[in-house]
């Protein structure tokens, strides 16, 4: 297992190093297009491919979703595949009293999930 602090601070230093361009793009591979609209909080899934191409960018609370989601995706590749992660993000998740991570962030609570992820991480 990951030393889970070190793993942290890594997630976010990539976080905040990474273009939203390019969080939308990964996401948008890694989750598909209607999920990442889901947890931006935005009804049209078209908009995720235009923020991934940079013909526009989210608003501040969708980019802030959208680099939580991005941020919690890094810290959980220390542990495991991305198959596994998506199912992770959209699952039911008894850290969330039974909600899924995807629902979570979109509802703004971000330190939730950010705590199921590093219970995950170390085995919880």
């Amino acid at each position: 297992m990951a030393d889970l602090s070190l793993a942290s601070r890594e997630a976010h230093r990539q976080t905040t190093e990474t273009s939203i361009e390019q969080i939308t793009a990964f996401l948008e591979e890694v989750l598909g297009r209607k999920l990442v609209a889901t947890l931006a909080g935005v009804a049209d899934p078209k908009a995720v491919g235009r923020w991934a191409a940079g013909e526009r960018s989210p608003r501040a609370a969708a980019e802030e979703r959208l680099r939580v989601a991005y941020q919690v995706f890094r810290l959980l590749l220390t542990e495991e595949s991305k198959h596994t992660i998506r199912a992770w993000f959209i699952g039911l998740n008894p850290q969330l009293n039974d909600e899924s991570p995807i629902m979570v962030i979109r509802a703004g609570r971000f330190q939730e999930v950010m705590v199921a992820a590093k219970a995950y991480v170390s085995g919880g």
